[in-house]
């Protein structure tokens, strides 16, 4: 599905009337050219354009993710860059006089807020009736206009804030999405190595390998969004975690040795930003390794690389792993099944990764993961209510990606993506155990805070009962701007 609300268009009719369209907006956007910005919040603190931390917006660079990960802090000599002095609260004399005084603190001199929206352009093929009526063409569908907020406390707290103001053109479908304050190595307190402890509290997605809330991609991962369902195969789960959804917690991560390694804990409610649905907790857990495949030795230890061009990633394989345990409460089992106890079902969902980077010209990522639920069936015995094991409800999937920067503004890339779901075949949903989807994509910077996204999707068979042919393809194309400021 496009990012919280979106359903794939289909079909190819009507493409060549969406491509003319396109090129009208790159026609009226491209020229003349003008000065361009990053992040609201951090472009006008250092007055420095987004392709500084993004070589495709919102995905991060290596300079980047040394940024993100020092606190929203250049990885050297802060201070030096900043064009928008902090306002201190408090006078510096007073840190050696703490705890007999407040520790003094410092904001933002100018208040960090910006803004990004996403709408898109779809077209969609004629669906069999019996599955209602779907538009064949939305000229334009508003995706989310969200408000965002990020910036540092000093030299060790950090914070970022974002809430979609409106999602679909309608404002009461928004919600919060990130919220939270990170104290950034505080393990130099403890006497370890730089950076090896930091604490992140508050709402926040968890740090997945590959980000569902910040990916360059206009839809989403569908091993991410699949939601475990008995369905016909009979029992009670009905587990409604996903990692598409926001968390609330409190995290822990680390990245000594430079940041080669990295690894992240958090302990969350589980239920997204719902009320908790059970009595524990999930515990999710991920760590990898960044190899440094760069040729030169003087540049491996540098922030970024460089060459004859100039600044560029290192060229580097990330390899990693995941782990997610938690409970599926039962929300409203005495009301369904009286008489029977608390149902907690356990559920686990482990995977592993891997991404291969070319400079800041090719990049490679694959992702795989299996995810078991524990499911169970009320029965009434002569001897009482009873639960007994039922079939296990288990998936597996994954996706693999490629892009290719043919020109700093001209990124195509394709993508596979692929759930292999026995519960889902049994209860209609496709006709095969594997679903897949493939997804052909150009994205085109045509400013450093603007871009054009095009994406076709060839998905798989949907039964329809009583249609002739009784299979349908939702296939599908969309044409998306996407903006910050």
């Amino acid at each position: 599905m496009l990012k919280r609300w979106w359903r794939a268009p289909e079909t190819f009719l009507g493409l060549a009337a969406l491509v003319i369209l396109e090129l009208i907006i790159l026609y009226s956007v491209v020229l003349p050219p003008q000065r361009v910005e990053a992040i609201p919040a951090f472009a006008r603190k250092y007055r420095t354009a987004c392709s500084t931390c993004h070589n495709d917006f919102p995905e991060l660079n290596d300079f980047g993710w040394a940024f993100y990960k020092r606190g929203f802090k250049f990885p050297e000599h802060d201070a030096e860059f900043v064009k928008q002095p902090q306002q201190m609260l408090g006078a510096p004399i007073e840190k050696t006089l703490w705890p007999k005084v407040i520790y003094p603190g410092e904001i933002p001199g100018n208040v960090p807020l910006g803004f990004r929206y996403e709408g898109y352009t779809q077209y969609n093929a004629k669906q069999p009736s019996s599955l209602g009526f779907l538009p064949r063409v939305d000229l334009f569908a508003p995706n989310t206009f969200t408000a965002l907020t990020a910036g540092s406390f000093g030299p060790n707290l950090s914070w970022w804030a974002d809430d979609d103001i409106s999602v679909g053109g309608q404002n009461a479908a928004g919600s919060l999405g990130f919220a939270y304050l990170k104290a950034n190595d505080i393990g130099h307190y403890l006497h370890l190595p730089k950076d090896a402890l930091n604490v992140q509290f508050g709402q926040f997605e968890l740090h997945l390998p590959f980000s569902e809330a910040y990916e360059i991609n206009p839809t989403d991962y569908d091993i991410y969004d699949e939601l475990p369902v008995a369905g016909k195969l009979g029992g009670i789960t009905n587990n409604g975690f996903c990692f598409c959804d926001m968390q609330r917690g409190v995290q822990f991560s680390g990245y000594p040795h430079d940041g080669d390694l990295n690894y992240y804990v958090a302990i969350t409610d589980g239920s997204g930003i719902g009320p908790p649905g059970n009595n524990g907790k999930n515990f999710y857990a991920m760590v990898f390794n960044q190899f440094n495949l760069e040729r030169n030795p003087k540049v491996r230890k540098a922030v970024q690389a460089s060459g004859p061009t100039g600044p560029h990633d290192h060229t580097s394989l990330r390899v990693g792993a995941f782990y997610d345990y938690g409970q599926n409460g039962f929300v409203g089992s005495q009301t369904l099944f009286p008489g029977f106890p608390a149902i907690d079902l356990p559920y686990y969902k482990v995977g592993s990764f891997f991404r291969f980077r070319y400079q800041s010209k090719f990049e490679l990522y694959a992702l795989g993961m299996f995810s078991h639920d524990a499911n169970l069936i009320p029965t009434t015995l002569a001897t009482g209510n009873v639960l007994l094991d039922g079939p296990s409800i288990n998936y597996s999937g994954g996706f693999v990606q490629a892009e290719y920067w043919f020109y700093p503004w001209l990124i195509p890339l394709m993508r596979f993506d692929v759930v292999n779901s026995p519960a889902d075949f049994f209860s209609g949903l496709s006709t095969g155990f594997a679903r897949d989807r493939f997804s052909p994509g150009v994205q085109v910077l045509v400013r450093a805070n603007m871009k054009v996204n095009f994406e076709y999707e060839h998905r798989w068979a949907v039964p329809v009962p009583g249609a002739l042919p009784p299979f349908y393809h939702p296939n599908g194309f969309l044409l998306g701007i996407d903006f910050a400021y």
